[in-house]
């Protein structure tokens, strides 16, 4: 039996396969997810499991680079938005227009994985990236400007 993590065989396959810049969406429970999109449907009744639970698990696993949510949340959501500055940089934040998340960013999330949640607009796109300590680790390497920034800088908040 596995030690720790996650435990959800279809959802530890899915975040091994991330690659940098794929997308993983997390959607609340009345998400409509494309027919062939790959999904994981976690949801067991109204409200469980939230997107909370469901992205601290995820998030000991994923790398991070960008969160993508509709422009409705840090106004009419404001909980939910509360919870994404806790989780993440806001420099890391790029809201979008509900109806994209529901077509070019569902059909485009390399897996989707459903909630019980019952939050508006209580759907959320992560982007994968790298860790980039670890890929300028060497003492040799003399990483461009743009990436100096990235480095050590944490990629998520798993504690918040």
């Amino acid at each position: 039996m596995k030690r720790s993590g996650i435990i959800n065989d279809a959802l530890a396959r899915a975040i091994a396969a991330m690659g940098h810049g794929d997308l993983l969406m997390i959607v609340d429970a009345g998400f409509p997810i494309p027919r062939d999109a790959d999904r994981i449907d976690l949801s067991i009744v109204a409200g469980e499991p939230g997107l909370d639970l469901v992205y601290r698990a995820i998030s000991a696993d994923l790398i991070v680079e960008k969160i993508h949510f509709a422009e409705e949340v840090p106004v009419h959501n404001k909980p939910m938005f509360e919870t994404l500055k806790r989780w993440f940089d806001e420099r890391d934040f790029e809201t979008v227009p509900h109806d994209s998340l529901l077509g070019d960013f569902a059909r485009r999330a390399k897996t989707i994985v459903r909630t019980g949640a019952l939050d508006p607009w209580g759907n959320i796109v992560l982007r994968s990236g790298v860790d980039y300590t670890q890929y300028f680790a060497d003492p040799r390497l003399d990483p461009p400007e743009p990436f100096r920034g990235l480095i050590d800088r944490p990629p998520f908040r798993r504690d918040a």
